[in-house]
């Protein structure tokens, strides 16, 4: 079967390498504007969105077929009733620090799945709960450019885990991808795990 990710992440596509998936990356332009204030159902929405923008640049080049599976995700981080996508520069990311700082927020990834004329897509939920950080913390974090182009302005797997004091749920799913739901999803749609393709 063809694998195909839907997605320039690093971070997408080093965890399916860990995993042993063998894969190509094909993204495409999708619309990723969207009215949807519920964070779950944005990022399913995004999610399939982009595996949709694939799966149509596929079949207008005659590569779209039943034996092709495309793997599409979204991510965002949900604080105190607001989504928080990437920072738009430094200060929007000192923003979103400050407003994680000493509490529990949420991460949220959509992940959708497309095979033939089959969609699936779903929702993961993980709590992340932040250490108070100052001020120079804040700065510190936002200097070292890690916060540029995540969701939340942090990176679980990066700098930012000297602030981070716990997670309740996949861990994965705060990097980008959230695995054990994929591998959920694989099974539903494809009748096989991932390390099955």
């Amino acid at each position: 079967m063809r694998v195909i990710l839907a997605s320039k992440s690093p971070r997408r596509r080093e965890i399916l390498e860990m995993l042993g998936v063998r894969f190509e990356i094909i993204s495409a332009d999708a619309d990723e504007h969207s009215e949807e204030r519920n964070p779950a159902a944005l990022v399913t929405e995004l999610s399939l969105r982009k595996g949709r923008a694939v799966r149509d640049l596929l079949a207008a080049e005659g590569e779209w077929n039943k034996d092709t599976l495309i793997i599409a995700s979204d991510t965002v981080v949900a604080a105190d009733g607001q989504i928080l996508g990437k920072p738009t520069d430094e200060n929007d990311a000192a923003r979103m620090l400050r407003m994680l700082s000493g509490s529990t927020h949420e991460v949220l990834s959509g992940v959708a799945l497309l095979c033939g004329d089959r969609e699936l897509a779903a929702a993961e939920r993980t709590g992340v709960v932040f250490s108070d950080m100052s001020e120079n913390d804040i700065a510190w974090y936002v200097s070292s450019g890690e916060p540029a182009d995540k969701a939340g302005a942090y990176a679980v797997q990066g700098l930012a885990s000297l602030f981070i004091k716990g997670l309740e749920g996949d861990y994965f799913n705060v990097v980008g991808l959230p695995v054990f739901r994929l591998n959920q999803l694989t099974k539903e749609l494809l009748g096989r795990t991932l390390t099955e393709l």
